[in-house]
């Protein structure tokens, strides 16, 4: 941990977050730690708030949200309570939400930090009209600084907004570390799957593999998330599944934590990804994790390293990964142990907020 002096000047941060507290997206869990942790570890003279844009209920529900945001935003400017806006970015509907936020904030002369991680902003952004990618382009080139997730993203932003290159930020996710990692199971191993239940997670590709390995003894898996888990249930027995595969649906923290505490192999085949905190969270436990080197996942996990790596959309290769790591419990062992050592190194919560903290106190200094 960097210390900050406690004489610096004070700042005041209004983070916009899309579901709010304990919602179920991957950036509103990530900001929950981050909220958790200011709480436990304040840093001197930063206050963060944090504000939601438009909440898990019907689209038309987010217009309160969003008015409330910028409600929030001009009451803290008008009280003295406003240095730096923290825009959450993905694609379609939340691009322009945060580009409103946005623009209010230049009208209130206040600067803004615009943290991409949005799985499948780069085919959003590209496929835009051109004077929308030019808008888009426009409030990357105006942020104080752009915080991505990893290079792949770092090169999406410097081709669309080439003047906001110097401005980026390679920030990767963080997670708490567990006090104990996982201990493999070399009897009866289990396969986790933590992610919305639907293609862009490769649901339909992990069935095809898990039924490609059903003759198999001794494996079981789980495969909790938000989405349709009845539809996925019926799939399961039709494929003749059912009794190895379990579908809790969405579960809250507690309960992610004791299936991460209680797996072997963490699986997740996704189509299109930011940087998956479900991937960093098994490496955080010492799980051996299979998946796709989609959006920045291949810049945390090294295939035969600290992971397995396949390509999307190949429930094959897929299948065999899983298959090399129900054989070898040596295999599961040694990856689990480097994606620990990795996670400690490069990916713990507190390291992360710290420098989180540090962005923001760089983007609050006027350029010269």
């Amino acid at each position: 941990m960097t210390p900050v002096s406690a004489r610096a000047k004070p700042l005041n941060v209004l983070v916009v977050t899309p579901l709010g507290p304990r919602g179920r997206g991957g950036i509103d869990r990530l900001m929950d730690a981050v909220a958790a942790e200011l709480a436990a570890s304040p840093e001197p003279g930063l206050t963060c708030r944090f504000v939601t844009s438009r909440g898990d209920g019907a689209l038309i529900e987010s217009l309160p949200r969003m008015l409330g945001c910028m409600a929030a935003m001009v009451w803290l400017k008008a009280t003295g309570r406003l240095d730096m806006l923290h825009v959450n970015m993905a694609s379609h509907g939340s691009t322009w939400r945060k580009m409103t936020l946005i623009r209010l904030s230049r009208w209130l002369g206040v600067p803004y930090v615009i943290h991409l991680h949005g799985p499948e902003f780069h085919d959003y952004w590209r496929s835009r009209s051109a004077g929308a990618r030019r808008r888009i382009a426009d409030a990357f080139e105006r942020a104080a600084r752009t915080i991505v997730l990893g290079r792949f993203w770092r090169a999406l932003v410097e081709s669309e907004a080439p003047a906001a290159g110097p401005r980026i930020v390679v920030l990767p996710n963080g997670v708490r570390a567990p006090a104990d990692p996982t201990v493999p199971d070399p009897d009866a191993p289990t396969i986790l799957m933590l992610g919305q239940l639907g293609v862009r997670k490769g649901l339909p590709v992990l069935v095809e593999a898990l039924g490609r390995l059903a003759a198999r003894p001794g494996w079981r898996a789980v495969l909790a998330g938000d989405g349709p888990a009845d539809a996925l249930r019926r799939e399961l027995e039709a494929a003749g599944l059912a009794s190895r595969v379990s579908v809790p649906g969405w579960v809250a923290a507690p309960e992610v934590d004791r299936l991460l505490s209680t797996s072997d192999i963490l699986v997740l085949p996704s189509l299109h990804e930011g940087l998956p905190l479900s991937v960093i969270e098994g490496m955080a436990h010492g799980l051996a994790v299979v998946s796709t080197p989609v959006g920045a996942t291949a810049e945390i996990v090294e295939d035969g390293v600290t992971g397995l790596l396949v390509p999307p959309g190949d429930a094959a290769a897929l299948a065999g990964a899983l298959s090399r790591l129900l054989d070898d419990v040596d295999l599961r062992r040694r990856l689990g142990a480097a994606a620990r050592a990795y996670h400690a190194r490069e990916l713990d919560l507190e390291p992360y907020v710290r420098r989180l903290a540090q962005v923001w106190r760089a983007a609050a200094t006027p350029r010269s």
